[in-house]
């Protein structure tokens, strides 16, 4: 790109996206605020997230788009959210999010409606362009406790030649601290600390609970003893240890959801460990797919740490993961696993089972 070209930027109303304008508008990109309408009601991705981005585009004097998206996010992510809890795993729907509405609908209608084909977002993330290979390779941010790569590891070629991250050098404190010195009227706004979806409800369990009907069932250890009741299965999730109400000599934690027969599986701290995990749905990312197994540091949740493993492709966008010095905690199916090379991200895939040799 040129100064001069033509930008969209993604505005959730929140400080990061605002930045994010603010800088590629202080490069000479011309710039063009979209804000998706997601959901019905006030919060961060609804009426106050909208008013809060439109009047940054006032003060940043850039024209300002509303795409209401309301029923496409219901189907994309609402349902896909509910579905997945009621069948026993723990979604990942930021990932999907980024993939399908942000890098999807947001982009479509960035080309076809503003003609513009490239998209600047709030993420701390970097990308570019490795010649030897041809590809776009994504990498972490700098700031490393804002780094959101585990969540745009699906990102396809196309999206991520089309993503620009203006805050993937620089720390959340510079982030506030340029917002202010701009005057944003966001600068100081707090930061969301959850799901736009949960925000919006209150918590997890009030949004569950109003798409979910609740069935009590047994908590069973992993030899089938039930030691207690639960109040529905999708309030609990693989590494769970608190507000489990059943006692034991020793602490307990959720090593499964069997959704299908109405369970909850806990079993101690051991019993929620695997050594190894197969994932599905796998998109590489950095590197094309490799024809023989690799090394790489592996992340099981957005949080985790990430450790050695060895990565083999399996058929049909597969992989079967291999924990190369100790078994992980907590592995959930639903979640990602995303696998790096020093900064870079290499690939990554939702995790399907997992187990102990």
């Amino acid at each position: 790109m040129t100064s001069g070209s033509k930008i969209v930027a993604a505005l959730s109303g929140g400080v990061d996206s605002s930045v994010a304008a603010a800088l590629v508008r202080k490069q000479g990109y011309r710039v063009c605020g979209v804000t998706l309408w997601l959901m019905r009601g006030k919060g961060s991705c609804c009426s106050d997230g909208m008013k809060d981005a439109a009047r940054v585009c006032e003060q940043l004097d850039i024209p300002h788009h509303i795409v209401d998206i309301r029923q496409q996010f219901e189907e994309t992510i609402v349902d896909f959210l509910v579905e997945g809890y009621r069948g026993g795993v723990t979604p990942l729907p930021c990932s999907r999010c980024n993939k399908e509405l942000k890098f999807g609908l947001l982009l479509e209608y960035a080309r076809c409606k503003l003609g513009i084909g490239t998209l600047a977002t709030g993420h701390y993330a970097r990308t570019g362009f490795d010649e030897p290979s041809g590809r776009r390779w994504l990498a972490r941010a700098v700031d490393r406790t804002k780094d959101q790569s585990y969540f745009l590891y699906d990102l396809s070629q196309e999206q991520l030649a089309s993503a620009v991250f203006p805050l993937g050098e620089m720390t959340k404190d510079q982030t506030r601290t340029l917002a202010a010195e701009l005057g944003l009227s966001v600068a100081h706004k707090p930061e969301s600390m959850d799901l736009c979806l949960v925000e919006a409800a209150g918590s997890m369990r009030n949004f569950l609970d109003a798409h979910i009907e609740t069935r009590r069932g047994e908590i069973v250890d992993t030899s089938g003893k039930i030691l207690g009741e639960h109040d529905g299965a999708h309030h609990y999730t693989v590494g769970q240890r608190r507000g489990l109400g059943v006692a034991a000599p020793y602490p307990l934690y959720v090593v499964a959801v069997d959704a299908a027969n109405n369970r909850v599986v806990v079993g101690a701290h051991e019993e929620a460990t695997a050594c190894e995990c197969t994932v599905g749905q796998v998109n590489w990312v950095s590197m094309a797919e490799p024809e023989a197994p690799i090394q790489a540091e592996v992340q099981v949740r957005y949080r985790s740490q990430p450790v050695q493993a060895t990565i083999i492709p399996l058929p049909a966008r597969g992989a079967r993961i291999v924990f190369d010095d100790a078994p992980q905690f907590a592995i959930s199916p639903g979640q990602a696993a995303v696998w790096y090379a020093g900064e870079r991200v290499l690939g990554g895939g939702i995790i399907l089972a997992s187990g102990r040799r």
